[in-house]
C-alpha cells in the first residue's frame, strides 16, 4: 500500500513540475497576463481536469512556483554553513556562495526577471528574499570594525547583490558561474571582514 502512494505522490510531483514548467515556457512566449489554463494544458500536454486537480488557477500555479524556488533560495543559503560558524572573508570560498549556484542551476526559472509581463510579484520578492536572508541567517563584522548602521549595511549590501545577479542573468549568464562567484568574493572582501550564520 505504501509503495502504491509513493507512486502516486511522486506521478503528481511531476505533473506538478510539468505544469510549472509550462508557464514559464510560456510566459517566454507571450508573458503572463495573455496565458490561459488551456494554454498550460496544452503546452504540458496534460488535460483541465488534471490541472484542478492541482491547482485552483493559474494564479494558484503562479503563486506556487514563485513560493517553491523563494523557499529553494532560502535554503540553499544554509547548506554550506554550520549555524553559529564564523567565516573570515579572506578565507570564503565557493561554497559560501551557494546561492549562486542555486540560481544557475534553476536559470530557466530565474531568466523570467529579464521579461516585464512576468511571474506577478517576482520583481519584488526576489530582492526582497535575498534582503531577508542578509537580514535573518548572518551576522556580519565590517572591516576593521568600523561601526555603521547594520540595517543599513545589510540593506545595501543585499540590493548590491541583487543587482550584480540581476545583471548576470540579463546578460544570459555571461560570465561562468565559477566567474562570477570570484567576482562576487572579491567585492566581499573589501567590506565584510567577518559573517556569521546564524542557522535560521
Amino acid at each position: 500500500m505504501h509503495d502504491g502512494v509513493e507512486v502516486l505522490s511522486n506521478r503528481q510531483n511531476r505533473t506538478k513540475e510539468h505544469l510549472k514548467l509550462a508557464l514559464m515556457e510560456l510566459i517566454k512566449e507571450k508573458g503572463y497576463h495573455a496565458i490561459s489554463v488551456k494554454d498550460i494544458v496544452n503546452q504540458a500536454a496534460y488535460n483541465r481536469s488534471t490541472f484542478y486537480v492541482h491547482y485552483h488557477d493559474k494564479i494558484d500555479l503562479a503563486e506556487s512556483l514563485l513560493e517553491c524556488m523563494m523557499t529553494g533560495l532560502w535554503d540553499s543559503v544554509g547548506q554550506p554553513h554550520t549555524p553559529g560558524q564564523k567565516v573570515y572573508t579572506t578565507k570564503i570560498n565557493k561554497q559560501s556562495f551557494n546561492i549562486v549556484s542555486y540560481i544557475y542551476k534553476h536559470r530557466n526559472f530565474f531568466e523570467l526577471i529579464k521579461y516585464d509581463d512576468t511571474l506577478p510579484g517576482l520583481h519584488t520578492t526576489l530582492p526582497q528574499t535575498i534582503l531577508k536572508i542578509y537580514q535573518e541567517k548572518f551576522i556580519f563584522e565590517t572591516i576593521n570594525n568600523i561601526p555603521v548602521n547594520m540595517d543599513y549595511f545589510k540593506r545595501y549590501t543585499a540590493y548590491g547583490f541583487y543587482g550584480l545577479i540581476q545583471n548576470w542573468i540579463t546578460s544570459d549568464f555571461h560570465e561562468s558561474q565559477e566567474e562570477f562567484i570570484q567576482e562576487v568574493m572579491e567585492l566581499t572582501k573589501t567590506h565584510i571582514y567577518s559573517f556569521k550564520y546564524t542557522g535560521v
